[in-house]
């Protein structure tokens, strides 16, 4: 069995035990006792109790309750041998040590004992002596244990609180720290569903397009392609020229301007979808019974980019067949919108994919507290993809 030893003396610790021992010394030469050894004891034994205080001193922060009882024991032997001021002196840093360093139970104990001492030995006095002068005594010793006792135990309230300010001050800088990154994060993916959603569809036409002019021989057919190829260019030039003034602005993204997109702009995009399809099997419709009610207009963007991008992936992947919108408010003035295509089993897309498109839908639905969905389903028609998303309305007057 190992036996835990005490760490080595920290160098305020020697210091004051080599000061006390120099000083108890140097009141031992002169002769300065605080008062006669008991039944004629040689003088020299009070340097017996300043040796062993000295000792305590050195365990006053590694082992400090152990410091104060060996210290306490050693402060009766030291009055009975001739007391020397230097032994009391270092004893009073004994308490205080105690208190600081101690374990926190026993140190809010020993004010209380101290202070409970110190009454006791009053009383003792003044029935010993019965004479006033005893309240002189009992102030001695309320000096030498209760002052240390407390003092210490201030300067440890004062350590505890600076110590908590701490490692709050810690606590709010990670978190802060951690509200930054989780910000930065979410402007992040904002910013690229902004940028997917805006160039997504016009790269996707001319993919499209610059495919089938580079497969089809015929002047007027690659002809109309390059014009699509141009048309697209142009607008999601547009489209960038305008994020980018967006990021560049003081106030950033959060300082758009009101011309963002809005649900009256729906057949804009479903012509620009008939456009880039190139294929007069498509037949883009668009079914509105929004109502005349205004909407919000973060409603009204979630809406038009996931109606944006699923044109824009119905282009890319879907089955010739009838493409539709349709906007519907439900139960509780919820906002539906729903793209339906035709399904294609095709092994290749027409123009090159990620999945990100599906994820930004999700996450704008899910920025809103609505529903999403996407897959494919059975219909009258046959197989079909259906898009659909259910975005809450707020009442009017609700932040």
């Amino acid at each position: 069995m190992s036996v835990r030893l005490p760490r080595r003396p920290d160098r305020d610790a020697v210091l004051i035990a080599a000061t006390g021992l120099l000083g108890g010394l140097a009141l031992w030469f002169l002769g300065l006792h605080n008062n006669p050894p008991l039944d004629a004891l040689p003088g020299w034994l009070s340097l017996v109790p300043l040796v062993i205080m000295c000792g305590a001193e050195l365990l006053r922060r590694t082992a400090p309750l152990t410091a104060l009882a060996v210290g306490t024991l050693t402060l009766g032997l030291d009055i009975g041998t001739g007391s020397l001021i230097a032994t009391i002196a270092m004893y009073t840093d004994v308490i205080y040590a105690a208190v600081l360093y101690g374990r926190a139970s026993v140190a809010r104990l020993i004010p209380r004992v101290t202070e409970v001492l110190t009454v006791l030995a009053t009383l003792l006095a003044l029935a010993l002596m019965r004479e006033p002068t005893a309240l002189v005594i009992g102030c001695g010793v309320g000096a030498i244990l209760i002052v240390p006792a407390w003092t210490g135990a201030g300067i440890r309230r004062h350590r505890d609180a600076a110590h908590s300010a701490r490692l709050e001050a810690e606590r709010t800088a990670l978190l802060a720290e951690l509200d930054r990154r989780e910000a930065v994060g979410a402007e992040r993916a904002r910013m690229a569903r902004e940028l997917h959603d805006m160039v997504a569809g016009h790269l996707s036409a001319i993919a499209i397009h610059s495919t089938a002019a580079l497969s089809i021989a015929d002047p007027e057919a690659s002809s109309r392609a390059l014009g699509v190829i141009r048309e697209n260019s142009v607008q999601g030039l547009a489209e960038m020229r305008r994020l980018i003034t967006i990021l560049r602005r003081p106030g950033g993204a959060d300082d758009e301007p009101a011309a963002a997109p809005r649900l009256d702009g729906l057949d804009v995009l479903l012509e620009q979808a008939r456009k880039a399809a190139a294929d007069p099997r498509f037949a883009f419709a668009l079914d509105d019974a929004r109502g005349p009610g205004p909407l919000p207009a973060p409603i009204e963007l979630a809406a038009y980019r996931i109606v944006q991008e699923s044109l824009t992936n119905a282009v890319k992947h879907a089955a010739p067949g009838p493409v539709t919108v349709r906007l519907a408010r439900e139960g509780g003035g919820h906002l539906a919108v729903e793209v339906s295509s035709a399904y294609g089993d095709g092994p290749v897309p027409r123009a090159p994919g990620s999945g990100a498109g599906l994820v930004g839908m999700g996450e704008r639905v899910a920025l809103l507290d609505g529903e999403f969905e996407a897959g494919p389903e059975a219909g009258p028609d046959g197989k079909r993809w259906r898009v659909r998303a259910v975005l809450p309305v707020p009442e009017e007057g609700s932040p």
